[in-house]
């Protein structure tokens, strides 16, 4: 699209404003019935349609207008500040950061909460920006890495949330759909509170606007012609901060309306920042009210608890997989050299056997050693039956699940050339999340074989989505981190989705979701270890391939190997390895991220040794990270994949901060 097409921006917002009325008068008959128009209208004594009409449906047709035209215009401001098309306060953290705020003040402290929740949110949201821009500054903010900070910690502050979330259920439910971005209401108070807000974001936008636009030149240029850059760049963000925090404390987490609407209007030819700031509102509060509108009408009498928040990010979950590789990556900083290689272990299976020995006694300690009824118990201070009988399918499941994730990151890892490649950042454990939930939801009762099959699935299909969005650029690792990102975040908005309803399905799949080993059972156990022994089979021989691969395609050719066949057939392997593991610890645990690490940092260089040495620090960190979560909270849990999740999110942090 072009300013020159018959696609314009006042087009474009005609034509949803159109599609908005339609809608609007189809929910309202069905809220009102036939004489919908009638209800609304009315002056005689109320009734119940006139009661859900001016105080449940009018004013939640409103909220959504204000809340989609808010953060469209908090995209436009932080897309703008930053030069960055994917800026927005989804990408950011903002909003992610903001609904953890408000969690841990309920939770800690509830007096905070009368100093008013958009204080709270603002803060929380401030901060997770503050810590986006540490992790990519050494990289002058360049646009791919300064989004791939913020979906990182998006990811990192959604486990943080999923872990309060498990550990004050009762408290905290109803919060689950609050979480999910659900736009209903029983009164005019949202409405009230959130539109002089809007009003004054506005009205700040006004004011900066010429500045601003003045951000299109470089920052010489714009400092010659007196623009004070960091004061400048401070209110801007401020002011899309302030509205998210605003929306979110009101009406929980929307997603991918600050990145939507800004991109469409830009491709529907609003080239300026004035045109950008005038349509993108209109557009986002039209998206929005559209897609609430549809789900009230699909969902009939249950639209109280619609997650229009989490459908929202849903559906812009293949927008930012369309945009990613039309990010200008001449406006990223050059790369740094690159590290100087690690030395080689001398004696790299004598590691590996004393990591087998600390494995041998992490076991012992999991099995035998643990908190009960009368305080901590010394190993072998119980018998059997009344601690190994229960604990060993989790010890037995962990390990695997972790020896699995670990071979399959080392895998992707070689395959890609990429240090920061892994299944769970790369999507592909939560293409597998896709699959598994999709056969739980349609098919309750499941056997293990099937389940791993739809696993396998959702994971080939993440697979040939990375493929053919990173085949042009070669595969360039930022952009094949911020693919899989995305792909994690529509598997996130589905999973919100899930788990706002009241289904008695949503317990297990909580549990499983946040990689729960509470529900394995030993049967489970046992065919996830042997379907993996199978598999560490496969790959063992392979060996060759992991050693070759890595040093070029010219160079693999010349020594007799077939790239396409040999990648394929790896990414195959990767994708069973991850569904069987994914099975057992989620979707999400960043061990696929670490072990490979701890073994290359160990010196084991070879594909062979790091494959045997990253599996034995894969299982010992998911067995220990079992039983940490069971006994650190006791008699409470935490699941083993969230546990590994914090660590592995802070190392991967780290390295984001370093690269």
């Amino acid at each position: 699209m072009n300013a020159g097409t018959l696609v314009t921006p006042a087009r474009l917002c005609g034509t949803i404003a159109l599609i908005v009325i339609g809608l609007a008068v189809a929910a309202l008959h069905a809220v009102a019935g036939s004489d919908g128009f009638g209800v609304l209208t009315s002056r005689a004594g109320p009734d119940v349609h006139q009661i859900l009409v001016h105080y449940s449906w009018l004013p939640r047709l409103t909220v959504s207008l204000i809340g989609g035209a808010g953060l469209a215009l908090a995209g436009v401001l932080m897309q703008q500040t930053l030069r960055n098309p994917l800026a927005s306060p989804t990408t950011l953290g903002v909003a992610t950061g903001a609904q953890v705020a408000l969690l841990a003040a309920t939770l800690f402290a509830p007096w905070l909460l009368g100093y008013g929740r958009s204080a709270i949110a603002f803060v929380g949201g401030a901060l997770a920006v503050a810590l986006v821009f540490a992790l990519a500054w050494r990289r002058g903010l360049a646009p791919t890495v300064l989004v791939l900070a913020g979906l990182v910690v998006n990811l990192y502050l959604g486990a943080v949330s999923l872990a309060l979330i498990l550990l004050n259920q009762e408290k905290l439910h109803g919060l689950m759909i609050w979480g999910a971005g659900s736009l209903a209401q029983d009164n005019w108070a949202d409405v009230i509170d959130l539109a002089p807000r809007l009003a004054i974001t506005g009205i700040g936008a006004v004011v900066l606007a010429r500045a601003l636009a003045l951000l299109d030149l470089d920052e010489l240029n714009a400092r010659n012609l007196g623009v004070s850059l960091a004061w400048l760049r401070l209110a801007s963000l401020g002011l899309g901060v302030f509205i998210t925090a605003s929306i979110v404390s009101d009406l929980g987490v929307i997603g991918f309306i600050g990145l939507a609407a800004p991109a469409v209007v830009r491709l529907a030819g609003a080239r300026t920042l004035g045109a950008r700031l005038l349509w993108a509102p209109v557009f986002g509060a039209l998206l929005l009210a559209a897609t609430d509108l549809l789900l009230q009408l699909i969902s009939g009498s249950n639209a109280a608890l619609i997650p229009t928040g989490a459908t929202t990010a849903a559906l812009g979950a293949p927008l930012l997989l369309w945009l990613v590789p039309r990010l200008s990556a001449a406006r990223s900083a050059p790369r740094p050299t690159a590290p100087p290689p690690i030395p080689r272990r001398a004696a790299p299976w004598r590691l590996i056997g004393g990591g087998m020995l600390a494995l041998a006694g992490m076991i012992i300690v999991a099995l035998f050693a643990g908190r009960g009824l009368h305080g901590w118990n010394a190993p072998f201070a119980l018998p059997w039956s009344e601690t190994g009988v229960w604990r060993a399918p989790r010890v037995l499941a962990a390990g695997a699940a972790g020896a699995l994730l670990a071979l399959a990151g080392t895998i992707i890892q070689r395959v890609s050339g990429n240090p920061m490649a892994s299944p769970e950042v790369l999507g592909v454990s939560a293409g597998t999340g896709m699959g598994l939930l999709a056969l739980i939801w349609f098919v309750p009762g499941a056997s293990t074989p099937a389940l791993l099959g739809a696993g396998t699935a959702g994971a080939l299909a993440t697979l040939v989505v990375l493929i053919a969005i990173n085949a042009r650029s070669r595969f360039e690792p930022e952009q094949l981190l911020l693919t899989g990102i995305a792909v994690m975040f529509a598997f996130d908005a589905i999973q919100r989705i899930v788990l706002a309803g009241n289904d008695p399905r949503t317990q297990s799949m909580l549990a499983w979701v946040s990689g729960s080993t509470y529900f394995v059972t030993m049967h489970t156990a046992v065919l996830i270890t042997a379907v993996g022994a199978v598999l560490v089979a496969l790959a063992w021989p392979l060996g060759r391939w992991l050693d070759v691969l890595p040093l070029g395609e010219s160079v693999s050719r010349a020594l007799g190997l077939h790239v396409t066949i040999s990648r394929l057939a790896l990414l195959a392997l990767v994708a069973v390895l991850t569904a069987a593991a994914t099975l057992i610890v989620g979707p999400l645990s960043f061990v696929g991220l670490l072990a490979p690490h701890l073994a290359r940092l160990s010196g084991l260089a070879r594909a062979r040794t790091q494959m045997a040495g990253a599996m034995v620090f894969g299982a010992l960190l998911m067995i220990a990270a079992d039983w940490v979560g069971r006994e650190i909270l006791f008699p409470v849990e935490l699941p083993a994949g969230l546990v590994a999740t914090l660590i592995g999110g802070s190392y991967f942090m780290w390295r984001l901060r370093r690269i």
